[in-house]
């Protein structure tokens, strides 16, 4: 382990040192490629700081005993040599946590998908405040969040949308969020005061990258339309939408929100790639249910996985079998404790399996 820790210490410090050349600094691409990896080795990085800093406490503290005999001193060290060895194994467990084999989707960029199912009016409108819920999460993470496609209802709800979320481990935050969400409460028009249940899928899928997945053209039809973005009436006449019809699959893409054809057609693209590499992903998750990168989540996008209970005030996710209050907070944003215990159980249960 010290030998890959060491590995891991030299990189980042080359990364660093690269990321100040005047060089890597005038090219963009290659600037937000380094700090992009800066940034994944970041906490661990930390993590072996700290992990060297109890080290050293250890071994001063033993070096106090061993030719030490004021009673003070000897009192003093014993305290240092217990905080000291508290934390060191305290640091041991998270970078083992740390360096459990990676999805290798984690550092990727997403595309969340909202598709209200069950409930009708009351679930459009629940996809609705989901989809503000996911906006305010990524406002306080600062991470970029793009409406990639969007269909309202005549009631302000949500028929389907679809985000891109852009930012360093997005997917190994969000990728527990796909599944259903099932909210139960009363709606405004229920006139006998009745609790309703409707359900919402949320789909987080990774950007798939040229080396991921590979399209042939041949098996993509493309049509335009007239655009529908803020662009007024140029874009209204214009024919700036994008249709991308991928005919093996018979998945359809419609992007129709930038001024630009170019612009649509490059998005449609992009999301047709990552609906076809979720496809792939799904066929080996439900090839390899035995052995699996993520223990608590099966990808199913099926799996009832989180329920809004506004009634009794209460949030319940189902994996982890864990309880919350104050929807109203909750549904702003404010879902980082959630998900980071998702993360977390994530990684117990795999170190724990990697230890049988």
């Amino acid at each position: 382990m010290l030998d890959k820790l060491a590995n891991i210490e030299k990189r980042y410090l080359e990364l660093r040192e690269q990321s100040m050349d005047t060089e890597v600094i005038s090219d963009q691409k290659k600037s937000i490629q380094i700090n992009k990896e800066i940034s994944s080795l970041q906490d661990m990085y930390d993590l072996i700081q700290q992990y060297r800093k109890y080290e050293d406490q250890v071994i001063g503290a033993k070096e106090i005993l061993a030719s030490e005999s004021d009673s003070d001193m000897v009192d003093m060290a014993k305290e240092e040599l217990k905080d000291g060895e508290t934390q060191l194994y305290l640091l041991d467990q998270k970078i083992k946590i740390a360096l459990l084999p990676q999805d290798p989707n984690d550092d990727k960029d997403v595309f969340l998908e909202i598709r209200p199912a069950a409930g009708g009016d009351e679930a459009w409108l629940f996809g609705a405040e989901l989809l503000r819920m996911y906006l305010g999460y990524a406002a306080t993470k600062w991470w970029k969040a793009e409406i990639m496609e969007e269909q309202l209802s005549d009631i302000g709800g949500v028929k389907f949308v679809m985000l891109k979320i852009t930012w360093t481990k997005v997917y190994a935050m969000m990728k527990f969020e796909s599944g259903v969400h099932r909210v139960q409460r009363i709606p405004a028009t229920e006139s006998q005061w009745r609790v309703h249940t409707s359900t919402v899928t949320v789909a987080i899928m990774p950007e798939a990258e040229d080396v991921d997945l590979k399209i042939d053209p041949k098996d993509v039809e493309m049509d335009t339309y007239a655009g529908s973005s803020s662009g007024g009436q140029n874009a209204n006449k214009n024919q700036t939408g994008v249709r991308l019809r991928h005919l093996p699959s018979g998945l359809i893409v419609n992007i129709w929100d930038s001024k630009s054809q170019l612009q649509n057609k490059d998005k449609a693209r992009s999301v047709l790639k990552a609906r076809l590499y979720q496809i792939e992903l799904d066929k080996k998750t439900a090839e390899t249910k035995s052995i699996r990168w993520d223990q608590i989540w099966s990808g199913d996008r099926s799996e009832k996985i989180r329920t809004y209970n506004f009634p009794q005030d209460r949030i319940t996710d189902h994996r982890i079998h864990q309880s919350r209050s104050n929807i109203p907070v909750f549904m702003t944003g404010d879902i980082d404790d959630m998900i980071q215990t998702l993360v977390i159980e994530n990684q117990t249960r795999l170190l724990q399996e990697s230890t049988k």
